[in-house]
């Protein structure tokens, strides 16, 4: 399996922007339960206004993030640009008889998020100087953090479906998964985790504009939106950096699934079940 991605940094510092964008390009891998092998970098560079050292703490960064991952770079690609991007082509393999996708999920089964959600309002805020990085340090770890313990967990135990949670938002991703399987997710709203700020932030109106975008696509997808929290709406929409795993897992194996969790140290985040009919939409519950 491959994938690609890159983006402009979300924080200040250049080592940790590696190692979230790294752990970002990396996680659609763990996401299907591919073991990654190899990574190439991908660099677009203003070296005429920003010290090398800068560029070098990022590929430090991401090198540290694919190591950890148990692959390797294999090389990489670099242009000179007006604005720093940085990201990663990866490259792992997986047993086609045992790839998770997003088309198994099962009526009766449970929904877990593994990371909180908020990055896109904090890192809005951030930007906006509004919060500094010390402010959101809990979610500046959880976007270093890789999804490989959680997808280990998955596929030790056994479960229905998985997406990871990036640009589209929990509602983009949600809703593609419900496609895919034809069935409803029914998400209960209120019990959405988020980082610390991240509600604070959506109050005020500090939305980025992807996470606009996102509400207004999918939308049309939504039963109870009215009777919401216009800021928990808010959340389901907000575009994810380096996000966490939204599994399905059987009801049986929901309490080995919890247990697998806390003992490798991963969230338990439940937020919903899957229901029959309805397919194709999310079904909000206040």
């Amino acid at each position: 399996m491959q994938s690609v991605d890159f983006f402009t940094p979300v924080v200040d510092d250049p080592y940790k922007y590696g190692q979230i964008a790294a752990a970002n390009a990396l996680s659609d891998l763990f996401a299907v339960g591919a073991r990654p092998l190899t990574a190439l970098n991908l660099v677009s560079f203003p070296i005429g206004c920003l010290d090398a050292d800068v560029l070098i703490k990022i590929l430090q960064g991401g090198a540290e993030r694919v190591h950890a991952a148990g692959a390797v770079v294999a090389g990489g690609h670099s242009i000179e640009d007006d604005e720093p991007k940085y990201g990663l082509s990866v490259t792992g393999l997986v047993d086609p008889s045992k790839m998770v996708t997003t088309c198994g999920c099962q009526p009766g089964d449970q929904l877990y998020l593994t990371k909180p959600l908020g990055t896109g309002l904090l890192t809005t805020a951030l930007k906006g100087e509004l919060l500094t990085e010390v402010d959101i340090s809990e979610a500046i770890d959880g976007m270093m953090t890789l999804n490989k313990a959680a997808a280990e967990v998955m596929l030790a135990v056994g479960v229905s479906a998985c997406t990871d949670i990036t640009g589209f938002g929990l509602i983009g991703h949600a809703s593609e998964m419900a496609q895919a399987s034809g069935v409803g997710l029914k998400i209960y709203i209120n019990d959405l985790p988020s980082y610390p700020h991240t509600l604070e932030m959506a109050e005020m109106g500090l939305v980025p504009a992807g996470s606009h975008r996102n509400r207004d696509f999918y939308s049309p997808c939504l039963d109870g939106h009215e009777h919401c929290d216009p800021l928990y709406l808010d959340l389901l929409s907000d575009a994810q950096t380096s996000g966490g795993l939204l599994i399905a897992v059987a009801s049986e194996k929901t309490e080995l699934f919890e247990q697998r969790l806390v003992e490798q140290a991963v969230p338990v985040h439940p937020v919903g079940e899957v229901v029959s009919g309805s397919s194709g939409r999310l079904l909000l519950e206040v």
